[in-house]
């Protein structure tokens, strides 16, 4: 579940990457929200799902 959650937070990412370039303002909020989005979902497989 947490996997598929990451994954789709990872595809949310780039989606504000690829929608900064199209968008008339605001592009540097979204393309700010697109890399805190994908590095919360590299976090979750990182440290949350880690087995020690």
């Amino acid at each position: 579940m947490m996997f598929a959650l990451a994954l789709l937070l990872f595809l949310a990412g780039m989606y504000l990457f690829a929608l900064a370039f199209v968008v008339t303002s605001f592009q540097g909020l979204i393309f700010t929200a697109g890399i805190l989005v994908i590095s919360l979902s590299i976090f979750i497989p990182v440290h949350l799902l880690r087995k020690n």
